[in-house]
């Protein structure tokens, strides 16, 4: 089977408007991993995206006739730019549908490139369903991002370009996967010449629809998808894709957002560039990959699939990269509220930096403190910790792997609230644009009343929101349905221990 996309990817049409992007080595991320790790770095694209590539060879092949009539996508940013960029170098008429999430900055480049740029829907899902639909009416030819032979055929030069830059042998490539045009192009190309190399695809842990479908032996649509890596965020992989995944790709991992934030840090420290979340997914799964398979002095391509990350979430990624590094933990300590026992508690740290320490009197009682604590990302730096704790008489809770602990509880410390019945917890995701609360408001009862609100603006397509309501026991049924019917993403936290320990 790939042999069949070995004649469309060298015959196609990519370099009218992308660029040849190098291989850079990551001297400081090899160091650390002990392998020699190198970078194929699509963030240089002109829209800085690989996205361009695919987009352009499936235009560029349309006839006159289907030119004429003009093209139409739908996407939140990369591929966006890349159908907006190859219709101005064909000097034909796109249009674009975005989700209203979009931040500015991704629709203006868009317009600047001459398309027609429509909002419609909060997400991807909402704005593809439109574009079709639009397509249908106005006889449009509608660009798929990713399950179609052009567009994966695009993406596969990259695979060509690897191979004609890097004779030597390589190991193993890992390749980020949203709806799999870019691993299934890459796959074709290399299992055709190079079959002894490895093909590794790279998944947010919370959008893993390859993997899924890897191990159910067909194609799954996944209930809900993670915001973070939201180039990458698809609930179902393109029926072509996994048709070549099937038989070219040798193994899927898969990456929290926090090891993704360690990423971006990986890759500004070799290169001095900010990758979006999806651009530095391959390395999050390189490293956790090379840790696991315990690998060592092998050949590793990661590739860098785009830079179009908004300035506003670098607050968050620089607030999670350290415990994507592991060099980070969050802990809460149950400590006696008397005289002395901060004091007893920062000795008992053995000498290691706090970076947040959240804490409230309360007399007569037993108090809770909050704390994220540097370590030196061994394992047995973290069991030193805790056992220092302990062997003091404090009682520790890990939060390091607690969502909730992470969003929200830390800007929320500050004693208990007692009264409150039938209080009902969820961490819940909104989009982010204006209305938002006020559209979620409106599905509320009036018998509903929100007893705790935290909302934080993320920078991204959606915020996240921490939010208790006072529900009778026999409505919450209700209220969840509610809410699915609405779209609403939800986790319910009623049985979280952050939220147990400093809230309820």
């Amino acid at each position: 089977m790939p042999s069949t996309y070995i004649k469309k990817i060298l015959e196609a049409s990519v370099y009218d408007v992308a660029v040849e992007t190098p291989i850079h080595p990551m001297p400081l991320l090899s160091e650390n991993v002990g392998n020699n790790v190198l970078l194929k770095r699509e963030d240089l694209q002109p829209v800085f995206s690989f996205k361009l590539r695919g987009a352009y060879n499936k235009i560029s092949k349309l006839t006159t006739r289907q030119k004429n009539r003009g093209v139409i996508g739908a996407s939140a940013g990369n591929h966006a730019q890349g159908i907006a960029i190859s219709a101005q170098k064909l000097k034909i008429k796109s249009t674009i549908v975005m989700p209203k999430t979009t931040p500015q900055i991704k629709v203006d480049a868009v317009k600047r490139r001459g398309s027609t740029v429509i909002l419609h829907g909060d997400r991807f899902d909402d704005s593809c369903l439109y574009a079709k639909k639009i397509a249908a009416e106005k006889g449009y030819v509608f660009i798929h991002p990713y399950d179609d032979a052009d567009v994966i055929a695009g993406q596969g030069t990259i695979g060509m370009e690897i191979l004609r830059q890097h004779t030597d042998p390589i190991d193993a490539i890992f390749i980020p996967v949203g709806g799999g045009g870019l691993i299934a192009g890459i796959a074709a190309y290399f299992k055709y010449l190079r079959p002894k190399t490895k093909i590794i695809g790279v998944e947010a842990e919370d959008s893993a629809c390859l993997k899924a479908a890897m191990e159910a032996g067909r194609r799954v649509k996944l209930d809900k998808v993670g915001i973070f890596a939201d180039g990458v965020a698809v609930s179902k992989i393109g029926k072509e894709p996994f048709r070549i995944a099937k038989t070219c790709v040798d193994d899927v991992v898969t990456a929290s957002t926090d090891e993704i934030c360690a990423a971006i840090k990986d890759v500004f420290d070799d290169t001095r560039v900010i990758s979006e979340p999806a651009g530095a997914l391959s390395v999050a799964g390189l490293r956790n990959y090379v840790r696991t398979k315990r690998i060592r002095n092998k050949k590793l391509i990661a590739i860098s699939s785009g830079a179009n990350v908004n300035f506003e979430r670098l607050r968050y990624i620089s607030d999670r990269f350290e415990i994507g590094e592991r060099a980070e933990v969050i802990l809460a300590a149950t400590i006696t509220d008397k005289p002395g026992i901060l004091k007893k508690f920062c000795r008992a740290l053995c000498k290691h930096q706090i970076t947040e320490f959240n804490y409230r009197y309360e007399p007569d009682t037993l108090a809770t403190i909050y704390a994220r604590i540097h370590i030196n990302g061994q394992a047995s730096d973290r069991r030193k910790l805790f056992k220092g704790l302990r062997d003091e008489g404090f009682s520790i809770t890990d939060l390091s792997n607690n969502e909730l602990a992470k969003m929200h509880i830390s800007h929320m410390v500050g004693g208990h609230k007692g009264g409150v019945e039938n209080e009902v917890l969820y961490r819940m995701e909104f989009p982010e644009c204006p209305g938002s609360l006020a559209d979620f408001l409106t599905l509320m009862k009036p018998d509903w009343n929100i007893s705790i609100l935290h909302y934080r603006k993320s920078g991204g397509t959606y915020a996240y929101v921490f939010i208790g309501i006072q529900i009778p026991a026999d409505q919450r049924k209700g209220f969840e349905v509610r809410m699915k019917e609405a779209r609403y993403s939800f986790t319910r936290e009623q049985d979280n221990p952050a939220y147990k320990l400093f809230l309820s």
